[in-house]
């Protein structure tokens, strides 16, 4: 009789777990646990857990709970390529979000798309990710190398026309892109000139970067461009500083986190100018209440401001959610329909999921990061950037002319398969 019941309880736990999960719609995490995109990562983790929180007290995704099963990328497309089949294939998962590497959201998306799942791309700024490598399962939530090039180069116009550039560059799909963007937009497509060397990715040393650096110094830029991102671009502009760089040249970093800031520390990061979709200030300087109230919640429960991977990690979740239930089903191909032309509003003013590409349309800025002072001054030592400049998402993006002829150039469809 004992081990009947036994056998009797252990089918019924099995029997409610099974209906759990039947209740259930699973999302996938795909990011940096670790390796130089790991503080991004991070952030993405903390706001996808504070976004699954909310939803399912509101009542989940059309009345289903969200769980969440999470892997790290560390940052290599082969493992994300891994980590995508695992979630869909074993996990059960209806959608997959993450980045903070372009290679790492490419691959994934593809994998995505081969088992006819969404793939949202949260730091994903290659103009590849929805350019030539775009494809009708992959939506980037972020904007791209191009549109935040296009904003921080009416800076560069502005204060260092016809001056000498020097690029350090990660060797990979984002560096290339966005060094090739700045390129077109600064007016310094000349290579003899403009000179440039690259850097592994991932695995970069602090050899690497004081290689490379060494040249830049040798050279005499007047303006010195660290294509680098995560905890390279920290370690780089650290030792750009102690080599007294930041005395004799401007140092741009096209593609600027909180989190990249926080890493290098305030006196590092004084005057350095780069470009950023959203930042916490963004809201506040606007009276943007959605945004508002995203970064006290976030701030309340973690104990510092989110940072742009934080931000479009819970935008991600928030537009699944809206578009799932507009579209009154899980079916991909209903959801797409219904992102594809959707505008919202949530963390700041109007953006919008083109559809001829799936890149979200969005105001960008240009920002410069204020002297140490300042920054120390504020409760959690991180109103890092001042805002320079900004650009409306339209002016930023590229038009549909440009991106067929990105895509012709690449021997793709000009419609997305």
């Amino acid at each position: 009789m004992k081990k009947l019941m036994l056998i009797c309880t252990g089918l019924m736990l099995l029997t409610m777990n099974t209906v759990t999960a039947a209740d259930d719609i699973v999302i996938g995490l795909n990011y940096p646990a670790s390796g130089p995109y790991s503080v991004q990562g991070k952030a993405q983790l903390q706001a996808t857990e504070m976004a699954i929180i909310e939803i399912n007290k509101l009542g989940g995704i059309l009345g289903k709970n969200i769980t969440l099963v999470k892997k790290d990328t560390a940052s290599k497309a082969n493992k994300s390529t891994e980590n995508v089949e695992s979630m869909i294939d074993s996990d059960g998962a209806q959608m997959i979000l993450g980045g903070s590497s372009s290679a790492v959201a490419i691959a994934g998306g593809k994998v995505a798309k081969s088992r006819d799942k969404l793939y949202f791309g949260t730091l994903t700024y290659s103009n590849a990710t929805t350019g030539k490598a775009g494809q009708s399962h992959m939506f980037r939530e972020c904007y791209n190398a191009w549109m935040g090039a296009k904003v921080l180069s009416k800076y560069l116009n502005d204060n260092f026309s016809g001056k000498k550039f020097f690029y350090i560059t990660a060797d990979y799909t984002w560096g290339w892109t966005t060094e090739s963007s700045i390129r077109k937009f600064s007016h310094t497509n000349d290579e003899k000139k403009h000179k440039r060397v690259l850097t592994p990715f991932p695995g970069a040393s602090d050899k690497d970067f004081k290689k490379a650096l060494t040249l830049a110094k040798a050279n005499k830029p007047d303006v010195l461009v660290l294509v680098l991102f995560g905890n390279d671009m920290a370690r780089a502009v650290t030792q750009a500083t102690a080599m007294g760089l930041k005395r004799r040249m401007a140092v741009v970093v096209p593609n600027i986190t909180l989190g990249m800031a926080k890493s290098a520390g305030p006196k590092v990061m004084e005057g350095v100018v780069g470009a950023l979709p959203w930042s916490w200030k963004v809201p506040y300087e606007n009276s943007y209440a959605g945004g508002i109230k995203f970064v006290e919640a976030f701030s309340n429960r973690y104990n510092s401001y989110p940072s742009t991977s934080a931000a479009s990690a819970y935008t991600i979740l928030y537009q699944y959610k809206d578009a799932v239930e507009r579209a009154g089903t899980f079916d991909t191909s209903a959801v797409i329909k219904a992102l594809e032309g959707h505008n919202f509003t949530l963390l700041k003013d109007k953006q919008v999921w083109r559809a001829f590409d799936h890149q979200n349309i969005q105001t960008v800025y240009a920002v410069k990061g204020k002297p140490q002072a300042e920054v120390l001054k504020d409760k959690f030592k991180s109103d890092f950037f001042e805002i320079i400049s900004s650009m409306d998402g339209e002016e930023a993006a590229r038009t549909k002319a440009e991106w067929d002829e990105a895509r012709i150039a690449a021997g793709m469809p000009t419609k997305l398969e």
